[in-house]
């Protein structure tokens, strides 16, 4: 305790921009560990011999972050005590010390022990998912309206800059220096980032009361505004990410080399989705999170039909779908950037982390679901006919978005 704390003088609170800023190192974290899963280590198992179905068992490990609504409360329960501090950081330490321990195992195991590395993985997604729970539940207690576009914004970039680390960084470091360093470094990468958050002040957060009640799926499902913003999740998902899956497999067809896609998805991507995420929290300041969301979703529109047009008209110069391709990630990021600022505001005080879980768990969800749809009928219809649905879904979905967002807000 410091002497002023002893003497009885009020404790200095974080600014919104240290909370920011300590979140967006968790975020950051938790996509470092994304990025080795599903982009650093299937390279490196590929150079190795593995095969395709091989590789494609590691998509086991992205299913806590699908089903992590399910152990929400407890999360919550043990985070918020009632009547006592809460526990966001405690929680973030244990799962990042947890996480860093795999990264430092999978290091020691080496890349040819895949059932070994699959676990130790998989153990991560779970820790890392359940951070995410904490620290989700503590931007929406402690950052005002007013400064949860810049929240988002932290989420979002952050998820592109942790994954350049541990998708683009992570194999450089296994190219030069071996695999048991990257997989050290990555671990250390890992407690670096999370210090800001585990180390820094509280922003100004409402006590839980004392007799509130404890977290719980039903408490969540019972109230009005969860029920539209989980509609509302599912609305953005249809219009925004469901043409997601086809990108990348019609810039190859449209005869861009790899080094062209490298380009695209690696430094490109990023760049645009780090600008979009930071026009989004700007946005969201100024206008609003609903209106953001809702301009953000009619573009969207514009770009996946423009994606049809390329595809009809074979206008399918480099330039032209590298344009549609950035364009996409810019849109997608300012548009969900003002999606979960707006939703942050549907989510109880009392169980901010289960109530912002579901929203997440259903975008996952919904995702999957028209990924799998997409890929199905792609071959059948073509890229022009699958583009151009997606389109006309994304401009239904604007037009409903409207009515929905004010039935949500009618019954906070």
């Amino acid at each position: 305790m410091s002497a002023a704390e002893a003497a009885g003088a009020p404790r200095r609170l974080a600014s919104p921009a240290e909370v920011v800023a300590g979140l967006a190192g968790v975020y950051m974290a938790q996509s470092v560990i994304g990025g080795v899963t599903f982009q650093g280590l299937p390279a490196v198992l590929r150079q190795d011999g593995a095969s395709l179905s091989e590789i494609g068992m590691l998509l086991v490990t992205v299913a806590p972050w699908s089903f992590k609504f399910l152990w929400s409360p407890w999360v919550e329960s043990y985070r918020l005590p009632a009547g006592r501090p809460h526990r966001s950081r405690q929680v973030v330490l244990i799962g990042g010390v947890v996480v860093m321990a795999m990264m430092v195992g999978a290091g020691l195991a080496g890349p040819g022990a895949l059932g070994l590395l699959m676990t130790l993985l998989t153990i991560a997604a779970f820790a890392t998912a359940t951070v995410d729970i904490a620290c989700d539940g503590y931007a929406v207690e402690t950052l005002s309206e007013r400064h949860r576009g810049w929240g988002n914004a932290a989420q979002v970039a952050g998820a592109y800059a942790g994954t350049a680390i541990g998708g683009g960084l992570f194999l450089v470091l296994v190219d030069h220096l071996g695999w048991a360093f990257a997989c050290f470094a990555m671990a250390a990468a890992l407690a670096a980032l999370c210090a800001l958050f585990v180390l820094g002040r509280d922003g100004p957060r409402p006590p839980r009361a004392a007799d509130a009640e404890r977290p719980n799926l039903r408490a969540a499902l019972r109230r009005r505004e969860v029920r539209y913003g989980l509609l509302l999740v599912a609305l953005y998902v249809v219009g925004q990410k469901w043409a997601m899956v086809l990108i990348g497999p019609y810039l190859v067809d449209a005869g861009l080399s790899l080094t062209w896609i490298g380009v695209i998805n690696g430094f490109g991507g990023m760049g645009a989705g780090v600008l979009g995420a930071l026009m989004g929290g700007g946005l969201v300041r100024r206008f609003g999170g609903g209106r953001v969301a809702i301009v953000s979703m009619g573009l969207q529109a514009a770009v996946t039909l423009g994606f049809a047009v390329s595809a009809a008209y074979g206008l399918h110069g480099a330039w032209i779908v590298a344009a549609l391709a950035l364009l996409n990630a810019v849109v997608m990021a300012v548009g969900f950037v003002a999606l979960y600022a707006r939703l942050m505001g549907y989510a109880s005080l009392d169980q901010a982390g289960v109530d912002f879980t579901l929203f997440q768990c259903a975008d996952a969800i919904a995702s999957v679901a028209g990924w799998l749809g997409a890929s199905a009928f792609g071959d059948a219809l073509g890229y022009a006919w699958c583009f151009g649905l997606t389109g006309a879904v994304a401009v239904a979905a604007t037009f409903v978005l409207a009515p929905a967002f004010r039935r949500a807000d009618a019954a906070l």
